[in-house]
């Protein structure tokens, strides 16, 4: 039996992401074949597609690593899950498809008050910003943080997170639009880069006393200047390059800065084991079932169109969450 799916067969721009028809997979010992109801799209794929990361497989490749769906089957010992099941994960072996297969012990359940289409919004972007204000800073009453791109996917719910968990946070947008769905996030303050320098109007806010923590997804346009904003023994979290990868960086400037640390983390270094899967995850999901954290689908896009969807998170063009949807 066929499936539809996007494949890469080189490295480029978004035009090299094709729908075609393949081989539908099958499990094998330990895995699980999840019917995909949506896939997220993350910029780690946009690396994946222009070669800046190597996929493990090589060309060509199905991306895409998170999605929620029905298990359709399992291999040989599987346990943590049965057909019939709702599951969500991050670990798909390419989930830019009808059916994808993963390992069975990263697949999490979908709680019943919870869509797979919010489980499939919330899953890497929900346990990032869970990892980097839970786990890395873990963030309290009094502590001022900074969140780039704010009205973005993790930008959202990190806003939420880091509220919920007592700080202050400045959030930093480029439109009078994201910056309005940055303040319903729970931004004390949002600054428009577009319009004032960011690290300027940072050290304005908090009477030149710096932050305690600055959230960076951008990389490269906003590296210094988020290091120059730092309280001392802040905090620098580099968790993404959407404007390019950070030039060489000589770490004396931590220390001429007051001891400041510098971190590239990875959220799949935070879901290593099955047990911090489940408990991050189940965070996640949790407050998504209670209401307390709210996800914003910003797109729902036909999976065929996925050259289209990069191209909008490219372009900056996304606020929330962009869903593909088989």
């Amino acid at each position: 039996m066929k499936m539809k799916a996007i494949r890469i067969h080189a490295h480029g721009g978004a035009e090299v992401l094709v729908s075609e028809q393949i081989p539908k997979p099958s499990p094998g010992p330990g895995e699980a074949l999840v019917k995909v109801e949506a896939a997220g799209l993350n910029f780690v794929e946009v690396y994946f597609r222009t070669g800046l990361y190597k996929p493990p497989a090589g060309l060509p490749f199905t991306p895409g690593g998170e999605g929620a769906g029905t298990v359709e089957a399992v291999g040989a010992g599987v346990k943590d899950v049965k057909p019939g099941d709702r599951v969500a994960s991050v670990g798909f072996a390419g989930s830019y498809a009808e059916w994808a297969l993963a390992p069975a012990d990263k697949l999490v359940l979908v709680p019943q008050k919870v869509t797979t289409k919010q489980a499939a919004a919330a899953m890497l972007q929900g346990m990032t910003a869970h990892y980097l204000a839970v786990t890395i800073t873990p963030l309290t009453t009094g502590d001022v943080c900074v969140v780039h791109a704010a009205a973005g996917g993790v930008g959202l719910l990190l806003c939420q997170i880091a509220k919920r968990r007592g700080a202050r946070v400045i959030g930093t947008v480029s439109t009078a639009e994201k910056a309005a769905f940055a303040r319903e996030a729970g931004a004390d303050d949002v600054i428009l880069y577009t319009q004032e320098d960011f690290a300027e109007r940072t050290m304005q806010l908090t009477g030149g006393k710096g932050v305690r923590v600055v959230f960076d997804s951008v990389g490269k346009t906003t590296f210094d200047k988020s290091v120059s904003v730092l309280a001392p023994r802040g905090m620098m979290a580099l968790f993404g390059q959407s404007s390019g990868p950070v030039p060489p960086f000589d770490p004396a400037v931590l220390a001429q800065r007051g001891s400041l640390f510098l971190t590239r983390p990875s959220l799949f270094h935070y879901v290593a084991t099955r047990e911090d899967l489940l408990a991050r995850a189940g965070d996640v999901l949790g407050w998504v079932a209670d209401g307390s954290l709210k996800i914003r689908v910003g797109r729902e896009i036909p999976l065929e169109r996925a050259a289209e969807a990069h191209r909008f998170l490219e372009g900056r063009q996304t606020t929330g969450k962009v869903l593909l949807i088989p």
